[in-house]
């Protein structure tokens, strides 16, 4: 079962989550919040697999909660994605540094909805592709000219190579076709990577990548 926190200051739109939600086999909403702080509260109480977390809210916005969310460790296997009417990607970068795993507009499609549930609640980062190389290259612009490497010592030359193709969007199988590797030893890699940088997922992985100097915007 995938318990799930909807926080949004609209009670329709918690409202029409919900209904779309429980009507899927496997999920259940724990619980609401119309406030950021309300929001910390009940997931710190539920302790939700995902929480829907809108960025305008009243008493601690959405970017607030979902920070305090990912720096508790007692909550280390929550994930947070942010659900918002503005694409913007100031907001996305905010979200993404604040520890989200995802980023969905409001108007998107209830299949996509679910998908992204299922997709964050295994561990796996959602943002689209478009949102995705707005943001990789926004903050790869903003980095000073020295990178900051010293994340780079905790790994092996084999993770780098790893991280670097992270960096550049390749999934595990096309990590292993492209390093002649197993598809579960890309894997393993990817695991032990996220485990010594202390990344809660694949997104983190690509924005270190960036910010190591590992990957440059507009690198193929």
């Amino acid at each position: 079962m995938t318990n799930i926190f909807l926080a949004d200051d609209q009670a329709l739109v918690r409202g029409g989550f919900r209904a779309l939600l429980e009507s899927e086999s496997g999920f259940e909403v724990v619980g609401e919040a119309a406030t950021g702080r309300a929001a910390l509260d009940g997931v710190r109480l539920t302790r939700p697999d995902v929480v829907l977390m809108d960025i305008r809210m009243p008493d601690g916005d959405g970017l607030w909660a979902t920070a305090a969310i990912t720096s508790d460790p007692s909550l280390a296997h929550t994930h947070v994605v942010m659900v918002t009417t503005f694409e913007l990607d100031d907001y996305v970068a905010e979200a993404i540094r604040a520890g989200a795993s995802g980023f969905l507009v409001k108007d998107t499609e209830p299949v996509e909805l679910i998908r992204a549930v299922r997709v964050v609640a295994a561990g796996d980062a959602l943002l689209s592709p478009g949102v995705t190389r707005r943001l990789l290259a926004r903050m790869a612009a903003g980095l000073k000219e020295a990178p900051h490497t010293e994340q780079l010592a905790l790994l092996t030359e084999r993770e780098r190579e790893v991280l670097a193709l992270v960096g550049r969007g390749l999934s595990n199988d096309e990590i292993a076709a492209e390093l002649f590797l197993s598809p579960l030893t890309a894997k393993t890699h990817v695991s032990r990577m996220m485990s010594k940088l202390g990344a809660r997922d694949r997104v983190h992985l690509v924005v270190t990548a960036y910010e190591t100097g590992l990957v440059r915007p507009g690198w193929n």
